[in-house]
Order: structure tokens, then C-alpha cells, then sequence
């Protein structure tokens, strides 16, 4: 029986990953997002909220004693070390609930289904996965992006950029690479000729990386 593929899908902020997985799903393809588990952890009542407001103060949180992402946002991209000890703090319970999402879809029927994860490559999660494939657009269209989605300024959004894997980096652990600066047609073609060679390799159960590269 052909073993379903796990793909890596990453990129750095504002790069369109969601849009990415979203036209995946249109092909029927099941995914899990990184960061919509990365906002579970840190939900009222788990551990790893607790700990993060002891740990950074009360200012962290908002009224209703949830994550004031904003406030820690401006925390951690400011300061390194605060942001690995968040990261030490939420990586760990990120990758486990990561690990059981993939299981319950490798049991389903789909041959490929996508992790989603703006750290892939950071968190140590592309070892979870057959293939990685990056989402790459220039960093003048992510700062752009930024500050039309959170209202960034210019050097907030270049800090978080600095803060992530660089450009180059993240394309030379790549085994596929969408280029997502243009219209929402074009991605949907690269995504369908993507879905098309995916399907192929777990059929064949051929995994091997950069083999029968679809460009």
C-alpha cells in the first residue's frame, strides 16, 4: 500500500503559506497549520500561557487574560534571547501536537497531506516530513504585506524578517519552490502541477528528494 507523503510547506511571514495550503485544499488535500496549533498552546488554561505571563508580566496579556500577541511580538523580536525562551517554551508542546495531527491524517485515504509551519526548517519539523517545499516571495512584498495585514511598521516588519531563516537559506533547503508574488491564477497552476507530481510520488511510493523534480 502506497505511504501517504507529509510535505513541508513554509516561508517567511506574509509569503502566503495559508493561501497556498487553502488552494491545496481545493484539490482535496488535508493540512495542519503550525500556527493555528501555536495559538492552542497558549490558550487560558494551558501551562505554556501561565508560564509565559509569569515569565514576560502581566503586559503580555490582554483584559480578558489572553495572549496580547502584539506585546510579546514587540518582546521577543527585540530581544534574542527572550525569543528562544519562548520558543523553548512552545516548541516542545507545538511538535507533539504536530505529531499526533499527522498521524490521524496518515491514516486517512489522501496519498499527501501538508504541514504547514512558518519554522519549518528553525523547530526542527521538516524532519517530519518527505519533501519541503517553500513559499518565496521578495522581502519588499513581505514588508508591504506586513503592514497592510498588522498595521507593522517598516522596522517592526524588518525585525520579524531578520528574526526568521534568511531568503537564501530557505530556498537552499527547498525541494520545491512556489513563487507567490504574483496574480492568484498563477499560483493556482503551480499549485495544481504540484498536487499532480505529489500524487505521483506516493503512488509510486517514490519519496526520494529532488527526483523527478515537476519543473
Amino acid at each position: 500500500m502506497p505511504h501517504p507523503l507529509t510535505i513541508g510547506v513554509t516561508g517567511g511571514i506574509a509569503s502566503g503559506k495559508s493561501a497556498v495550503a487553502q488552494a491545496f485544499a481545493a484539490h482535496g488535500t488535508p493540512w495542519v497549520d503550525a500556527d493555528d496549533v501555536a495559538r492552542e498552546v497558549v490558550e487560558p488554561g494551558e501551562p505554556a500561557l501561565a508560564e509565559i505571563a509569569e515569565h514576560f508580566g502581566s503586559g503580555v496579556l490582554d483584559g480578558e487574560g489572553r495572549l496580547d500577541r502584539r506585546a510579546l511580538r514587540a518582546i521577543v523580536f527585540a530581544d534574542e534571547s527572550e525569543r528562544r525562551w519562548l520558543e523553548s517554551i512552545t516548541h516542545p508542546r507545538i511538535r507533539q501536537r504536530l505529531i499526533d495531527r499527522l498521524e490521524r491524517m496518515r491514516a486517512s485515504a489522501a496519498p499527501y497531506h501538508l504541514l504547514v509551519s512558518p519554522l519549518l526548517f528553525e523547530s526542527g519539523q521538516y524532519e517530519m516530513t518527505d519533501r519541503r517545499l517553500v513559499i518565496d516571495v521578495p522581502e519588499s512584498l513581505q514588508i508591504a504585506r506586513i503592514g497592510a495585514r498588522d498595521g507593522s511598521d517598516e522596522r517592526q516588519a524588518r525585525a520579524i524578517i531578520k528574526a526568521q531563516m534568511s531568503r537564501s537559506e530557505r530556498l537552499a533547503m527547498a525541494d520545491d519552490v512556489i513563487d507567490n508574488q504574483g496574480s492568484r491564477e498563477a499560483l493556482a497552476a503551480q499549485v495544481a502541477k504540484l498536487d499532480a507530481y505529489y500524487r505521483g510520488l506516493a503512488a509510486s511510493s517514490c519519496h526520494f528528494r529532488n527526483e523527478n523534480d515537476p519543473s
